[in-house]
């Protein structure tokens, strides 16, 4: 192909192919390129993702890179003042940490990842969701941002078949990741009968559900449990929630990404619980 061709489809989908299998592995810590975090930190990228690391107190960061507008768009005046060293640099240095298909914005920070909680940490918590093996970082981030903005007090995933920190995800989550309490559990099946011993309704998100999901709301607590797209929820996993139900879709398309099918579903529980008061 001469360089004034433009890709065919089959070109645009196997460089597609190409970046997800490289974002997986890269959410999944499975690279060897010398530009990676340490063991146990994160390179998190973005301005509002930057932006909202260095508000969150229980973040340690250890350095900070950024080009002199996105310092500037940070509201930092005096990068000395900062506790940790400051690198006032070009977009190239941070494209060769981050690739260059990355949008971050002129900002980069290497820090700690965060501790995942346990169910003990719940609380009183009254919103949570539950993810069943949703392994796609961009879909888990972009998820994090509905579930932030709908107030949920948790997500609960497992410790495996579920995406990593990393800056991917941070980036999709646009600040989110600094907000919601994130639960790492190891069998889905048990936390999920714990949740119900502890108060929680678990409703699980199936296109099949015998009742719309705003007629299944009964409790002041509610689990949102929500499947793979594609696969939904495996059958352990249906077996073992309270309820199961369904979003009513009236258009031609009868399925949602399970971002925005999680942030209707929060929405409807919010109204329940708002109802109930």
């Amino acid at each position: 192909m001469s360089r004034h061709e433009k890709p065919g489809r089959k070109d645009a989908h196997y460089a597609s192919l190409r970046r997800d299998h490289r974002d997986r592995k890269r959410a999944r810590g499975e690279t060897t390129d010398p530009t990676a975090p340490p063991e146990g930190r994160v390179h998190l990228y973005g301005l509002h993702t930057v932006r909202a690391a260095l508000d969150n107190p229980g973040r340690t960061i250890h350095r900070l890179l950024a080009t002199e507008n996105a310092l500037s768009r940070l509201g930092i005046a005096d990068p000395s003042a900062l506790p940790f060293p400051v690198e006032t640099v070009r977009p190239p240095a941070i494209d060769a940490l981050t690739g260059a298909d990355a949008v971050h914005q002129g900002a980069l920070v290497e820090a700690d990842a965060l501790s995942p909680l346990t169910l003990e940490d719940l609380g009183a918590a009254r919103v949570v969701v539950v993810l069943d093996q949703v392994t796609d970082p961009h879909n888990v981030g972009a998820l994090m941002r509905s579930a932030v903005a709908m107030a949920a007090d948790a997500l609960i995933t497992t410790a495996r078949h579920s995406p990593a920190e990393s800056g991917v995800l941070a980036k999709a989550a646009s600040g989110a990741l600094e907000h919601l309490p994130l639960i790492h559990v190891r069998n889905l099946a048990n936390a999920l009968g714990e949740l119900n011993n502890r108060g929680f309704q678990t409703i699980g998100l199936d296109s099949e559900g015998p009742n719309p999901i705003e007629q299944a709301f009964d409790g002041d607590r509610i689990a949102i449990v929500l499947g793979a797209e594609g696969k939904g929820l495996r059958e352990k996993t249906r077996a073992t929630v309270a309820d199961l139900a369904r979003l009513d879709m009236p258009g031609a398309i009868r399925s949602l990404n399970v971002s925005n099918a999680a942030v209707l579903a929060l929405y409807l529980a919010r109204r329940h619980l708002d109802a109930t008061r």
